[in-house]
């Protein structure tokens, strides 16, 4: 096989990142392809192509688009990353045809595995532990539905072409199954091109373990352990870790042996992941195989001390695998999170905004793998996923503290994101103990803290009321700006989050000094040091830096851990808040309109779907928030929308 001089990625954001690190270390050239809304990436490539605008199907999965940009740089391979087209046979397929190297397994196997439905097939030919269900050619709602009854539930619906949890749907019973079948193969045609689906017996809080397999064009192939999944949220892994807490040797080596069934199966080669639910009795099933390089790859990697992105540049090249079966060694343990653009106390509602402040913390050993810059803006067009943390240490809690105090310190401003969460799980005895399954978040977070708007303390408040004097103070705006025939008189706030308000009063004082009072407690705080990005004040006797930006009335204030977004309200006029039961219908973040289901003049009750919003892979349904008659709709299937913008009212 021809050596390869210069490497195409495929991707975008953290992914791409990581696989240039990796590429630019050994010695071979890169070329970013890049859309509209692209940022990081782009920047640490040798050369970059742009392919077009930012909706995926114009850029990233435009085939003959990074083909040509493959063509115009010189490019001699193409690393697909995860996700996008990298478990798609057409775009291996059409690397293949224009002389370019794929990094990646063959056509076949990935036609084979990228089918649900046709790789449990293969699988059970091969002896795998299957779970039961039906995977059969016959589509029609007529065939799902008789089959559904026939397995019995709880049942799960998957699309046979998906994956990250989009066209996978949880049924208790059959009351609600015509309707979930049409979402779940909405989603899957738009997220993957096929409306395929597959049923399955659903397994009652299994784990979720999955195997590292590696391949080469020498007929070798090993395992290199296993990553547990568990911790889900709609079935999207948030957590991940290696080795799974509770394997056995003796487990290891038969999910491992099963794992190598799967992918001599499909004769593999390169980077591949087979999972498998374990229930509790210690038997485990086939789940999938992902004939890619999974997002959760640096937990394997630090426990084995390897490169797998080295390993599938090895590969692709013809090269033998560096090592043996009975030479992989595992060390110690090592732990991930994933951290998403999302709200929790919006049910996960997908965010957009701009990166206002990123100061990731690696000063403690930990790995993070991201695709960010300051000023950089998150889009609703790419997946929500901002990046991960990853943590070693020579035992599971080592690895678990470092990755806490790497999550708390990590500031992210101007995006709101799942960070609370994070630390809640790290935190959570139940995590701690080992002792989880897939149910882990539904069973302990249904009415968590973290899943809660962040309701500010008094210190936080207080810091803010400090930013906004001196933001006041340094940019000379009336009344704020500090002077003040008597210097007793305190300065009164109101500053508001959302649909709250707070009150307070500050008094400003020689030498840096403050006295805040917020509702019966007064706090004393000392200006130590501030500049753009950041201020330290000792605040009842206890000093901190914060870091914070302040643009007019607005304040983005990192604290520990996550972020706070405050708004001075002291000048703004008061109006009424619009009630949650309002007849206005708005946007909860920028996206694609996929469905208008009502017409104007049509009555509605309240909790009715009325529209259907596309943002980051999943949908998202709205309903009305009253009872009443559809007075206006302005919107239509196809258009594009902006945050809070109106789309219907009811009166």
């Amino acid at each position: 096989m021809p050596a390869i001089q210069k490497i195409l990625i495929a991707n975008r954001g953290e992914i791409a990142c990581r696989i240039q690190r990796t590429a630019q270390a050994l010695g071979y050239r890169t070329v970013a392809v890049y859309s509209d809304a692209d940022a990081l990436h782009v920047q640490i490539a040798d050369q970059a192509v742009h392919i077009g605008p930012a909706a995926v199907q114009q850029s990233y999965l435009n085939i003959p688009a990074i083909i040509d940009a493959a063509r115009r740089s010189g490019a001699d391979a193409i690393h697909p990353g995860y996700g996008f087209l990298s478990e798609n046979a057409e775009f291996a397929r059409a690397c293949e045809q224009a002389g370019l190297t794929f990094i990646g397994p063959s056509v076949a196997a990935i036609e084979l595995m990228g089918s649900k439905r046709r790789s449990k097939i293969a699988m059970l030919d091969a002896g795998v532990p299957c779970i039961a269900g039906y995977q059969g050619a016959e589509q029609d709602d007529v065939t799902l539905l008789r089959e559904a009854e026939r397995i019995g539930y709880p049942l799960m619906i998957k699309a046979s072409a998906g994956g990250g949890g989009r066209g996978m749907r949880l049924l208790h019973d059959g009351s609600d199954l015509p309707a979930q079948l049409r979402t779940a193969r909405s989603e899957a045609l738009n997220g993957f091109g096929s409306d395929e689906l597959i049923l399955e017996q659903a397994l009652i809080e299994p784990r979720h373990v999955e195997v590292q397999l590696f391949g080469d064009h020498h007929g070798n192939l090993i395992y290199l352990g296993e990553r547990d999944c568990s911790v889900q949220r709609r079935h999207q892994k948030v957590i991940e870790e290696a080795p799974c807490p509770v394997m056995t040797a003796e487990l290891r080596q038969a999910m491992g042996e099963a794992a190598l069934k799967a992918g001599r199966a499909v004769n593999y080669v390169g980077a591949g992941t087979v999972e498998f639910l374990l229930d509790a009795r210690g038997q485990f099933y086939f789940l999938e195989m992902n004939t890619r390089l999974q997002v959760e790859h640096p937990v394997t990697e630090l426990i084995t001390g390897l490169d797998l992105v080295a390993w599938q540049l090895w590969v692709a090249e013809g090269q033998p695998l560096p090592l043996t079966q009975d030479q992989v060694q595992l060390h110690g343990h090592a732990m991930e999170v994933r951290l998403y653009a999302e709200d929790p106390a919006q049910d996960f509602l997908p965010q957009t905004g701009c990166v206002e402040a990123w100061e990731p913390a690696l000063q403690h050993g930990a790995r993070i793998d991201h695709g960010l810059r300051e000023g950089q803006s998150v889009s609703p067009f790419y997946d929500p996923m901002l990046g991960k943390l990853i943590a070693h240490g020579a035992t599971r809690e080592e690895a678990r503290r470092k990755l806490l105090r790497a999550v708390q310190d990590t500031v992210l401003l101007g995006v709101q994101s799942n960070q609370r969460l994070l630390v809640s799980l790290l935190q959570h005895p139940q995590f701690i103990s080992g002792e989880f399954s897939t149910a882990f978040i539904a069973q302990h977070f249904s009415d968590h803290a973290c899943l809660n708007s962040y309701a500010p303390s008094a210190e936080d408040l207080a810091i803010a009321a400090v930013l906004f004097y001196q933001s006041s103070a340094l940019s000379h705006r009336a009344p704020l700006s500090g002077w003040r025939n008597n210097a007793s008189v305190p300065l009164h706030f109101r500053l508001g989050l959302d649909e709250q308000n707070w009150t307070l009063q500050l008094l400003a004082e020689p030498q840096g000094a403050f006295k805040v009072q917020v509702a019966e407690r007064t706090l004393a705080l000392k200006l130590i040091d501030q500049d753009a990005h950041s201020i330290t004040l000792e605040v009842d006797g206890l000093r901190q830096r914060h870091a914070c930006r302040v643009d007019g009335e607005q304040l983005w204030l990192f604290t520990h851990p996550g972020s706070l977004r405050l708004e001075d309200r002291t000048h703004a006029v008061i109006g009424s808040q619009t009630s949650v039961s309002s007849g206005t219908l708005k946007a909860p973040m920028d996206g694609a309109i996929v469905d208008v289901l009502v017409s104007e003049g049509s009555p509605v009750s309240k909790g009715q779907l009325l529209v259907v919003l596309e943002a980051m892979k999943m949908e998202h349904p709205l309903k009305a928030g009253i009872d009443g008659v559809l007075k206006r709709v302005q919107v239509k299937v196809g258009d594009q929308v902006k945050n809070r913008q109106v789309l219907l009212q009811v009166e």
